[in-house]
């Protein structure tokens, strides 16, 4: 009798310019099958994470809040996941959306973080098992939000900014994290020409968000730590689901 099929990772992606860059790049190094389902190209969210064994979700320039039936999918779908034990990532907007799904509040950030920022990652079993040698240390992170999460009831509170206190929870298999591990060179520089003016009213009014230049000068610094991260995050995520790591 043959095998069953290796479940696929499912991808939610919002914007067609928040792809899913470095993850894309790592489940295909390590041999995972995905699917990415783009709602801005026309693609529908599924209605159930049936042949699924991992689920991520990507950001967007969207609230969380906003009246979109894309993201209440979403939502359903982490719920899902977290009833059947699917491990779920959820990056930035991602991340908001599954502390929304908990039954929290996502509201203004304390200050609007873009672009490589510094945060405390916590020293504590759950800490140590996602981000690694960053446990009790300060790990820079790329980041583009206005908005934070607050911690649902159970999560463990796993890393903090004086921006945005609440950066990342980890609920059983499930991380939500406030920033974008995913960014690769490509995204990164794609991004820093953003000129829009809420982007701009906060870079006026904010130290933490950061000028085009300087976000394409921290690639040289920050990329390939920022990416060994990206790595263990990944890895951890997927060795507590049913997925085929090779």
């Amino acid at each position: 009798m043959p095998a069953p099929p290796t479940p696929r990772v499912l991808i939610l992606q919002h914007l067609s310019g928040d792809g899913p860059a470095y993850l894309a790049q790592w489940l295909t190094q390590a041999g995972v099958a995905f699917e990415v389902r783009n709602t801005e190209a026309g693609d529908p969210f599924p209605d159930t994470l049936a042949g699924f064994g991992g689920l991520a979700i990507l950001g967007g320039e969207m609230s969380a809040n906003d009246d979109l039936p894309a993201l209440r999918q979403a939502e359903r779908l982490f719920r899902e996941a977290v009833a059947r034990q699917v491990p779920t990532l959820g990056h930035c907007l991602g991340g908001q959306l599954m502390a929304r799904a908990l039954g929290v509040r996502v509201v203004a950030s304390p200050a609007p973080e873009v672009g490589w920022q510094p945060m405390a990652v916590r020293d504590t079993p759950a800490a140590r098992a996602w981000f690694g040698d960053a446990a009790g240390a300060e790990a820079t992170v790329f980041h583009w939000h206005y908005e934070s999460f607050e911690l649902p009831p159970g999560a463990e509170w796993l890393a903090s900014s004086a921006a945005c206190p609440h950066q990342a929870f980890a609920l059983g298999p499930h991380l939500a994290m406030q920033f974008h591990v995913e960014v690769d060179v490509d995204k990164v520089t794609r991004w820093s020409l953003e000129d829009g003016p809420r982007y701009a009213a906060a870079r006026r009014a904010h130290p933490t968000v950061q000028d085009g230049a300087t976000m394409r000068e921290g690639l040289a610094r920050h990329l390939a730590v920022h990416q060994c991260l990206a790595d263990r995050v990944y890895a951890h995520w997927l060795s507590q689901g049913n997925m085929a790591v090779l």
